[in-house]
């Protein structure tokens, strides 16, 4: 009688298994449904890099026992979030004692009750090693379309901003010493217009949605563009984008560096080198605009750096090995033709031999057919009547950077019908 007393209790065991194991597989079934329904796509980013070189830029900033407060201007809304932080030139490890998102007010301010805790492995203090990036857990809050979200990173220990982002356009709060991740109005000590160990946000999205990833250098960081307005060409193409009912599902994802080449390191590691990583942070990619270029063919005679002239060849050749790398993850890719550059008040940055090597790549950018499509920039921002130079119009005072409206008209000049039939797959 025991031994069946026990045989049976084996079975009654065996059976609650299966039946739970049913239980949570209709469960899980259902979840995984759901994910199959949607997914993660970028909404902002901003491409990592090391502290400039000493002959063009200060010293790495340091942060002390304080908490510093960022600004990021989203593309693409949702309701469920993640964080991509960096510590990728770091050498040592970076410490994290808090982390928090939040909708902006103003300012430094955030909307009270929006605040969220953000978690990595269910942790909110966690330490990312030397050279490497971080995800966080999934967050749920509610991002609007081209909303301001805030995140703001407490970091206990005397840190080295050796993994940044230099060119933010954006201002940046850090407070006093202490933590302030979730005060409403932190004390505020200092500003910058540069972003530290944040490199990306993502939410949770319908199945179609998608990015455009665009690679560029300081035209495309939106260098002269106005201060905390997200002016920059791929802002003002984001709002193209939600304008249209059929496209509001496309978001843009800036990877451009001020200062950047193709060929060779200057500020940022070059587009060859960061171009794989930067479409690996920017989940959801769909599609490439390349826009780089006219640094190769300036700085090298700005900055005395002779050896590093290249030939129109050499840049073509830097375009074909990006084309193949979009190319190879399944990605459409655009090239944008190299804007106007002559008059530019840089020493030595425009040459007549400069200007011939920029129509040579232009050239062979609109005929070729190696890239998917052509937006064409040079078009859109130079002057009819000295086809060189930029359109006073659009030019920000240096013959070189587009202002506000040089940026609306090269947003402008992009055919959004590129991104039509993304699909729901």
């Amino acid at each position: 009688m025991k031994h069946f007393l026990e045989r049976g209790g084996v079975r009654a065991w065996a059976l609650a298994l299966v039946l739970a194991a049913l239980s949570t597989g209709w469960t899980n079934s259902r979840a995984d449904g759901e994910e199959s329904r949607r997914h993660w796509v970028t909404t902002w980013t901003a491409s990592q890099q090391a502290p400039e070189p000493p002959a063009i830029g200060a010293n790495p900033a340091q942060f002390s026992n304080q908490t510093i407060r960022q600004i990021v201007h989203v593309s693409l809304g949702g309701t469920r979030v993640r964080l991509r932080l960096s510590n990728e030139f770091g050498k040592t490890p970076l410490q994290l004692g808090e982390v928090r998102i939040a909708q902006q007010l103003s300012g430094p301010s955030i909307e009270p009750g929006s605040d969220r805790a953000v978690t990595f492995g269910g942790r909110s203090s966690v330490t990312i090693p030397a050279g490497a990036p971080l995800l966080s857990d999934p967050v749920d809050i509610a991002v609007a379309p081209l909303s301001n979200m805030v995140v703001s990173l407490y970091l206990p220990d005397t840190v080295p901003a050796h993994t940044f982002h230099s060119l933010g356009v954006q201002t940046t709060y850090v407070t006093s010493p202490g933590n302030f991740a979730a005060a409403v109005t932190p004390p505020v000590a200092a500003t910058t217009t540069s972003w530290f160990f944040l490199s990306g946000l993502s939410v949770l999205a319908e199945k179609r949605a998608a990015a455009v990833v665009a690679v560029g250098d300081s035209i495309t960081d939106g260098y002269a563009s106005t201060v905390d307005a997200n002016r920059r060409w791929p802002n003002l193409l984001a709002e193209r984008l939600q304008a249209r009912s059929d496209l509001r599902h496309v978001a843009v994802a800036d990877h451009g560096i001020s200062g950047n080449r193709t060929l060779h390191d200057f500020i940022g590691p070059n587009a060859l080198a960061r171009f794989d990583r930067d479409l690996s942070g920017s989940p959801g990619a769909r599609w490439v605009i390349l826009l780089e270029g006219i640094n190769n063919i300036g700085i090298p005679g700005a900055f005395g750096l002779g050896s590093e002239q290249v030939s129109a060849d050499d840049i073509i050749g830097g375009h074909r090995q990006l084309i193949a790398r979009a190319h190879e993850r399944g990605l459409k890719i655009y090239g944008a033709t190299l804007t106007p550059f002559e008059g530019t008040l840089f020493p030595g940055y425009y040459t007549a031999a400069g200007e011939a090597k920029r129509q040579a790549v232009n050239a062979w950018i609109r005929g070729s057919g190696e890239f998917d499509a052509v937006i064409d920039f040079d078009k859109a921002l130079r002057d009819p009547a000295n086809p060189g130079r930029m359109l006073a119009a659009y030019d920000s005072g240096d013959h070189l950077h587009p202002n506000d409206a040089g940026y609306q008209a090269m947003a402008n000049a992009i055919d959004l019908k590129l991104f039509r039939g993304s699909g729901d797959n």
